[in-house]
């Protein structure tokens, strides 16, 4: 596995629950480099309480490397008051690069047209439809937890463990039985030598 960047974006009122399985894996590989950014770089506040002072701004992040950029959910993205991040998402799709949204952040790449021809998910198909009403992906979505269809994964805001899964599969952070392994024991208790 080569070098990759994960940025994670954050933002006033972020589901901090949802990204909580996936970063503390991601920080243990000297493989990984795990950033978290907000549009202008200064502090936020998460739906928890957590005051984040972030790694970077948007204008900051380095596009070099694979990359994987995770949207967390949380009610901004169903109120449509997140401005700025559209062209580094527009730039990384068309670079193949993998794109990870979860819970209401699916409804963004919904209203962006990104759903429209791949396999994926959200919280509800008619949860979808209508925070996003631009969105013309009928056929292809699936009641799963999580979706993976070429670079973009979706997941529902009820799956961050099979979301974190999903992420370690994409970019090959363990073996298939270790990352399996991992998700036994935080899905189900189940602990393996």
């Amino acid at each position: 596995m080569t070098s990759v960047n994960i940025y994670i974006f954050l933002f006033d009122g972020f589901s901090d629950w949802e990204i909580s399985y996936l970063t503390p894996e991601l920080q243990k590989s000297e493989k990984i480099n795990l950033k978290y950014f907000t549009i202008d770089g200064l502090e936020i506040t998460s739906v928890g309480g957590l005051k984040i002072t972030p790694d970077l701004s948007i204008k900051e992040l380095s596009l070099d490397n694979p990359i994987v950029l995770v949207l967390p959910g949380g009610s901004a993205w169903e109120e449509k008051s997140i401005n700025g991040i559209d062209e580094l998402v527009e730039t990384l799709y068309s670079k193949n690069q993998t794109i990870a949204a979860i819970c209401s952040a699916t409804t963004f790449l919904g209203q962006k047209g990104y759903l429209d021809d791949i396999k994926h998910t959200s919280n509800a198909f008619e949860y979808l439809k209508y925070i996003a009403p631009e969105y013309k992906g009928d056929k292809y979505y699936q009641s799963d937890l999580t979706v993976s269809d070429k670079n973009i994964i979706t997941a529902n805001g009820f799956s961050p463990i099979e979301f974190s899964r999903e992420i370690f599969t994409k970019i090959e952070l363990h073996s298939h039985e270790d990352i399996e392994k991992w998700f036994q024991l935080f899905k189900n208790g189940i602990w393996s030598e």
